[in-house]
C-alpha cells in the first residue's frame, strides 16, 4: 500500500504484489563509534541502551539527569535482507518508512535514498533500481535532535517561549517531534530518536493503491449516500485495462458491490464510485447504541481477473456535527451525533509512555475498557504527544469512542518560515489522509492553548512588539490558514478549531460563554472547587488537580527515605513548580492534613477525586448551557505526581472512579445552592423514564434513619432537570449537617436501582467521622479474589490497596455506610490462590 494507505489493513496479498517486514537483524552504535550492538526495530534507542544495561533505570530516584547525555549523540542502525532475483525483478518496489524520528538520512546498498525529519508523517521512498539479487544492507543515520537545531536556535535572535522543554534553549519548536518527549508539566525529559513505527518493503507489478477514502455525502436512517474514492498509481509506460471492485459487508454479510472499469494511464489515476446503503445501522457513540462498523474492500483487477492491489478498511456510517453558533449566552460548543445532542463525557489523553514502543496493543486494550468502564464517551488527543497508532483508533470505533484530534501543537508560538510550513503541511497531508475513514474522529483542532498563550501569558511583556506581533502573524499562517485549508481539501466533512480554547480564558469572566474552555482556576488559582458550580462554560475541554499515585507506585521509584513531600526525589517526579504545595493548601481547606506521608497521599488521592467529581457535576448539571467536560487527564506516560485518573502502571485512582460515578448514563445529584438544597436528574439515555421513584433518606454515621422522604418523579431523556426543592435551612439542623448524610435512591417501578448517591451537608474536615473498625473477609482464587467488608459507622471514602500493579477492581474509594455489607471483586493475572496477597483497608477517620 501507498504512502497514506498505513491505516488501511489489506485482506491479504495479492498474487502480483509481496510485502516484507523489515523487523529483524538490526544493530545500532552510537554515530562514529563503530560499536555495534543488537537492536530492537521498530524501537527508540533509549529502550535499546535501557535493555543493554548502558543507561539507569530514568523513572528511580532523581536518574533522569543521569539519561540527558543521550540526546546530545548521533545514533546509527542497520540491518541487512536478502532477495531473490525473482523478488527484484518485479516492476514496483517501494521502501516504506512508517516512523522515523526524526531526523535521519537513509542509505540503500550506498544510495543515499531518503533524508527525513519529520517524526509525524510516514515515508515512500521506490528502490526498483537500487535493489539487488542477495544481500541488500539498509543504514539509517540519526542525527542528535538538539544539535541539529541549535543552529536554528542560534540565528532566531530570540528564545521562543516553550517552557515545558526543560532546557536552556528551547530547540523543540523547531522540530517536527513529539513536544512532550522535551519535558512538560507533568512529564520526564526523554529526547530520543529510532525507527519508531515499522519498515516495509513492497514489491509489485503494474500499479500500487495510494490512498482510499470512503466518503460519506448523507447519512440519515433511511440511506447512506456513501462516495468511494481511490487513488492509484501505474508504474506501466503504457495504458492498462483494468477493473476496479468497490465491496460493502456488515458483519460478514455483502450489501453493495460496484464495479468499475478504468484505463489506468501512467502515473497517478483517480477512481470514484458512489453507493447508497438503504436503511444502514448508524454507528452510536458509547451509551447511546451499537457502534457498528461496515467494512469496506477495494480490489484493482487486471483484465484477465487478476488482483493488482487490494485494500480494506472499517468505517461507521453516521453524523458529527460540532454546533459552534453565536447566542444569546455567547457561543455555544456543542457535538451533535446522528442529529442529536451529545453532552461529551471524558478526558484529555497523552501518550501512554515516554518511550512510545512500550505501549502494546493489550495496553491500549486496557486504556479503552478503562474509559468505557468510566462511562465515557470521548476523549481527547491533546496537542503534546503524537497522532496515534491505528490501532488506537480502530478500538476508538469498535468502543464507540469519539476522539477529539489535536494537531500536535501545544503552549508555544511556532516557527512560520516556509521550510517549516512546508514540514507542518506534509504532516497534515499524511495524518488527514490517514484517519479521516474512522468513524471515532469528531474534530481536528490546530492546537492546545496557543492563542491564549499569545494573548493572555505575558509574552508582549518578555518580548520586543515586533516579536509578539510576528507570532500572531505566524499563528495565522499555520492555524487560520495552512490547517484549515487542509481539512477543508482533504477532509472537508469535518470541523477544524484553530485552538483549544479559542475565547474563553479563565481568568476573564465575560469569556466563559464563548465556545470551550479550560478552567484553571482550580489549581494554579487556587480557587475552591466550589467556583465549578457558577464559573461554567459552554463545553469544558480541559480542567484537572493533581494527586499522588499511590504508594505501591511510588515504590517504584523512591525509597523509604524519600517519602517526604520535598525530598529530592519527590521533587523530581512533581514536574509542576508549585504542585505539593498546592496539593496541601487544598487539602487544608477541605480535610484534616495528615501528618504521616503515606495517609498524605491516600488523603491527597480522595480530594483530587471529590473535587474533580463536584466539577464533572456541575457541568452535567447544567447542560444545555454546558454540553462537555473532558477533564485533564486520563493517563501517565511515566510513574509521576499528576493530573492523571489512571496511573502508569494502569491503577484507577479515586478520579477514575468518581469519574465513573459522576459520568453514570442515569445520576441523582444534590446540591445547596441559592439558599436551596436541590435535587437533579441528569439523563444521557435517548427515552424518558416515568414513573420512577427518588428517595431521601437522612442516616446519622452510626446507621440510625433520622428521616426519610419519597417522591414520585420523571426523568426526561438527554437533559438535566431539578425535580425537587428544600429550604436548606430546615433540611438539616446544624447537629445533622455534621453528623449525618443524605442517602439519596432512584428506582424504577419495578423497583429496580437506577442510582444511588450519597449527600455530605459539610466538607470532610467538618463532619464528625467516627472511629471504626471495618471487618474484612476474603476469598482467594487464581487470577482474582473477593473482599467482603463490613462496619458498624460509616467508614468515608474507603480505599482497598493491594500490592499488585494494575489489578482492577470493581469499586474503591467509596463510603461504607453502617452496617452495610459490600463484596469487592479484585481481579489480576498475577494474583494465586495459594499466595493470600495481603489486602489492606483505609478510611478517612484512620489519618487523623
Amino acid at each position: 500500500m501507498g504512502l497514506y494507505a498505513a491505516a488501511l489493513s489489506a485482506l491479504g496479498q495479492s498474487p502480483a504484489s509481496q510485502v516484507l517486514h523489515l523487523e529483524k537483524g538490526w544493530s545500532f552504535s552510537e554515530g562514529g563509534k563503530d560499536k555495534w550492538q543488537e537492536a530492537t526495530v521498530p524501537g527508540t534507542v533509549h529502550q535499546d541502551l535501557l535493555r543493554l544495561k548502558l543507561l539507569p533505570d530514568p523513572f528511580f530516584g532523581t536518574n533522569e539527569q543521569q539519561v540527558q547525555w543521550v540526546e546530545d549523540k548521533d545514533w546509527e542502525y542497520r540491518t541487512s535482507f536478502t532477495l531473490t532475483q525473482e523478488q527484484v525483478d518485479h516492476s514496483g518496489a517501494l521502501l516504506e518508512f512508517k516512523g522515523l524520528d526524526t531526523y535521519a538520512d537513509v542509505y540503500l546498498n550506498g544510495a543515499l535514498i531518503l533524508k527525513a525529519e519529520n517524526m509525524f508523517v510516514g515515508y515512500e521512498v521506490p528502490v526498483k533500481e537500487v535493489l539487488r539479487a542477495g544481500e541488500n544492507r539498509l543504514n539509517i543515520y540519526f542525527y542528535s535532535p538538539i544539535n541539529k537545531t541549535l543552529p536554528q536556535w542560534d540565528s532566531n535572535g530570540f528564545d521562543y517561549p516553550a517552557d515545558n522543554d526543560h532546557h536552556d534553549k528551547h530547540t523543540s519548536v523547531f522540530t517536527r517531534k513529539a513536544p512532550y518527549h522535551y519535558g512538560w508539566d507533568w512529564g520526564i525529559r526523554m529526547v530520543g530518536c529510532g525507527v519508531w513505527r515499522p519498515i516495509e518493503l513492497k514489491l509489485f507489478e503494474v500499479a500500487d493503491i495510494k490512498d482510499y477514502y470512503v466518503r460519506q455525502l448523507s447519512i440519515s436512517r433511511d440511506k447512506a449516500e456513501i462516495s468511494n474514492e481511490l487513488e492509484v498509481y501505474s508504474i506501466e509506460d503504457t495504458d492498462t485495462q483494468a477493473e476496479v471492485v468497490f465491496t460493502c459487508s456488515l458483519k460478514g454479510q455483502e450489501v453493495m458491490v460496484n464495479k468499475v472499469p478504468v484505463v489506468l494511464t501512467p502515473g497517478k489515476n483517480l477512481v470514484k464510485s458512489d453507493m447508497t446503503i438503504l436503511n444502514p445501522s448508524l454507528w452510536m457513540p458509547h451509551g447511546w447504541g451499537e457502534a457498528t462498523l461496515y467494512d469496506f474492500k477495494t480490489e484493482v483487477r487486471k483484465a484477465g481477473g487478476q488482483v493488482i492491489d487490494q485494500v480494506s478498511c472499517r468505517s461507521g456510517l453516521r453524523t458529527v456535527r460540532v454546533v459552534n453558533e453565536e447566542d444569546k449566552g455567547g457561543k455555544s460548543f456543542y457535538f451533535e451525533v446522528n442529529g442529536i445532542p451529545l453532552f461529551a463525557k471524558g478526558a484529555n489523553y497523552i501518550p501512554s509512555d515516554i518511550i512510545l514502543n512500550n505501549v502494546k496493543e493489550e495496553d491500549y486494550r486496557r486504556l479503552f475498557r478503562n474509559v468505557k468502564a468510566a462511562n465515557m464517551n470521548m476523549i481527547r488527543i491533546w496537542g503534546g504527544g503524537i497522532y496515534e497508532e491505528d490501532y488506537f483508533y480502530q478500538l476508538a470505533d469498535e468502543n464507540g469512542i469519539l476522539v477529539w484530534q489535536d494537531f500536535m501543537f501545544a503552549c508555544t508560538s511556532y516557527p512560520s518560515d516556509p521550510a517549516f510550513l512546508n514540514l507542518v503541511e506534509q504532516e497534515a497531508h499524511y495524518n488527514i489522509r490517514r484517519l479521516r475513514n474512522h468513524a471515532s474522529i469528531a474534530m481536528w483542532c490546530g492546537n492546545n492553548e496557543i492563542i491564549e498563550a499569545i494573548k493572555y501569558w505575558g509574552w508582549d511583556k518578555k518580548f520586543s512588539k515586533e516579536v509578539h506581533q510576528g507570532m500572531f502573524t505566524g499563528y495565522n499562517k499555520l492555524f487560520r490558514t495552512l490547517l484549515p485549508n487542509k481539512v477543508k481539501e482533504l477532509d472537508p466533512d469535518r470541523f477544524y478549531l484553530h485552538s483549544s480554547p479559542d475565547s474563553a480564558n479563565w481568568g476573564r469572566p465575560e469569556s466563559w460563554g464563548w465556545g470551550d474552555s479550560h478552567y484553571w482556576g482550580v489549581w494554579y488559582g487556587v480557587q475552591p472547587f466550589e467556583v465549578l458550580d457558577t464559573r461554567l462554560p459552554r463545553f469544558m475541554s480541559e480542567f484537572g488537580f493533581q494527586a499522588f499515585p499511590e504508594m505501591k507506585v511510588i515504590s517504584t521509584f523512591a525509597e523509604p527515605k524519600d517519602y517526604a513531600l520535598e525530598s529530592d526525589v519527590m521533587k523530581a517526579h512533581q514536574k509542576s513548580s508549585t504542585g505539593n504545595s498546592i496539593i496541601r493548601t487544598y487539602m487544608d481547606m477541605y480535610y484534616h492534613v495528615p501528618e504521616k506521608f503515606e495517609d498524605f497521599v491516600y488523603v491527597g488521592l480522595v480530594l483530587q477525586g471529590q473535587g474533580m467529581r463536584h466539577g464533572m457535576e456541575a457541568h452535567r448539571r447544567n447542560r444545555p448551557y454546558c454540553m462537555g467536560t473532558l477533564y485533564w487527564q486520563l493517563n501517565d506516560s511515566w510513574p509521576v505526581v499528576s493530573w492523571s485518573s489512571v496511573d502508569y502502571f494502569g491503577n484507577w485512582k479515586a478520579l477514575h472512579y468518581q469519574a465513573q460515578r459522576a459520568f453514570s448514563p442515569l445520576l441523582v445529584n444534590a446540591i445547596e445552592e441559592k439558599g436551596k438544597l436541590n435535587f437533579y436528574l441528569i439523563s444521557d439515555e435517548l427515552n424518558d423514564r416515568n414513573n420512577l421513584t427518588l428517595e431521601s433518606r437522612m442516616v446519622d454515621f452510626s446507621g440510625k434513619v433520622l428521616k426519610k422522604e419519597v417522591r414520585k418523579v420523571n426523568m426526561k431523556a438527554n437533559s438535566s432537570t431539578c425535580v425537587w426543592e428544600q429550604d436548606s435551612a430546615s433540611a438539616a439542623t446544624a447537629q445533622q449537617r455534621t453528623d449525618a448524610l443524605l442517602l439519596l435512591t432512584l428506582k424504577d417501578s419495578k423497583g429496580k436501582v437506577l442510582d444511588k448517591q450519597t449527600f455530605y451537608f459539610e466538607k470532610p474536615k467538618a463532619l464528625n467521622l467516627p472511629e471504626t473498625t471495618v471487618k474484612q473477609k476474603v476469598k482467594y482464587m487464581d487470577g482474582a479474589c473477593e473482599v467482603t467488608l463490613t462496619s458498624d459507622m460509616l467508614a468515608k471514602d474507603l480505599f482497598i490497596e493491594i500490592p499488585v500493579q494494575g489489578a482492577q477492581f470493581t469499586d474503591n474509594f467509596f463510603d461504607l455506610l453502617p452496617g452495610e455489607s459490600k463484596t469487592i471483586r479484585i481481579t489480576s493475572p498475577l494474583l494465586k490462590k495459594t499466595d493470600k496477597t495481603n489486602i489492606r483497608v483505609t478510611h478517612l477517620r484512620q489519618t487523623y
